[in-house]
């Protein structure tokens, strides 16, 4: 029993190095190339009173150490997916298959992960996710700002997803290479992607949504979508109107670009 352990342990490691060194090297890349687009648009920061960079060191050794956490269970499950110890086996890779099963688990994870975060907000809880809302407002930095018990709880969906949907090893990783960019440039503090189709009716969402819980606290739970919040009357009250002024900004300074003489 000693032995198989063991043997479990040492196929697991190169896995979860491999995972850690990728979330690593994606969270400096990522966040480097954004502070660069960035520091040439002030004028979309979203709180223009506010600088969370002053918290950019704190939020980096955070961010490093509770990788650990997210890589483990990015790592686990690929681990018991690969070795066939889940409830169902998974789809065979094919087009249709891939498409298919990246929705599924889109959707599967923002249901996952808005109860899960709400859960990090009772009484109970709110001591392992209080380090994230240290960032009142959020950068690149601070997307994996967690408290390792924050990183496992609101990371383990690629633990368990596996065990449950008929999910290819090659559509998780994939879908955690979207959350991770999602992740990043939702807490990035600067809005480029206002548009009608990230307020009513549509579920989408753009950074002011993310922002705003954490500049407000008590509203926007969700990550992809804000079809939860509605529902369930937590998204802010703010948010459609904040959005728009986003958008008209947007609309503005492009039909100066375009604008004869310019």
């Amino acid at each position: 029993m000693l032995e198989q352990a063991l043997t479990v342990f040492l196929e697991f490691l190169p896995i979860y190095a491999a995972v850690y060194a990728v979330n690593v090297f994606l969270y400096f890349a990522t966040g480097w190339v954004l502070v660069k687009i960035q520091n040439r648009h002030p004028e979309r920061r979203i709180q223009p009173h506010r600088r969370g960079e002053k918290r950019m060191w704190k939020e980096i050794r955070a961010s490093v150490w509770s990788l650990t956490v997210t890589a483990g269970c990015l790592a686990g499950g690929i681990l018991l997916s690969l070795k066939g110890w889940t409830f169902v086996a998974p789809l065979e890779l094919s087009w249709w298959s891939v498409i298919l099963m990246f929705v599924i688990s889109i959707i599967a994870f923002d249901t996952w992960f808005y109860w899960a975060h709400r859960f990090m907000h009772t009484k109970l809880m709110y001591r392992f996710h209080a380090e994230h809302h240290r960032s009142v407002a959020p950068t690149v930095w601070s997307t994996y700002s967690d408290d390792l018990v924050d990183a496992f709880v609101m990371q383990s969906y690629y633990l368990w997803a596996v065990l449950i949907l008929p999910i290819p090893v090659e559509v998780l990783i994939l879908h955690r290479l979207w959350d991770h960019f999602n992740g990043t440039i939702g807490h990035s503090g600067f809005e480029f992607y206002a548009s009608p189709l990230s307020r009513m009716p549509s579920p989408m969402v753009c950074v002011t949504f993310h922002d705003q819980h954490h500049s407000r606290f008590r509203y926007n739970f969700a990550n992809f979508f804000s079809f939860w919040d509605r529902v369930c009357g937590t998204i802010d009250p703010k948010y459609d109107g904040q959005v728009k002024v986003f958008e008209t900004m947007g609309q503005e300074q492009g039909a100066k670009k375009t604008a004869p003489g310019e």
